[in-house]
């Protein structure tokens, strides 16, 4: 679990669309100061972080590229059931 990734997927994504941690948490369904006591601590619940993770790999925008240095879970389980 890095939560470095997962705030870089926030930021990035919050970025593109114009908005705030706050509305990305909102969206994302979890507390909307998630995101920031995140960036504040470094830490977050194992069960929030997987739900936000799938979150953004699920809503990805196409015309957004995932960053590099983060594995995206999708692109893992197709190379697995291959």
């Amino acid at each position: 679990m890095d939560t470095k990734h997962l705030l870089t997927l926030a930021e990035t994504y919050a970025a593109h669309i114009g908005r705030g941690l706050f509305t990305v948490a909102n969206r994302v369904g979890v507390h909307s100061r998630f995101f920031t006591r995140m960036a504040e601590r470094g830490e977050c619940r194992l069960s929030a972080y997987q739900q936000a993770f799938a979150w953004f790999d699920l809503h990805w925008p196409s015309d957004l590229e995932w960053p590099r240095e983060i594995p995206r879970p999708s692109k893992i389980k197709k190379k697995e059931a291959a």
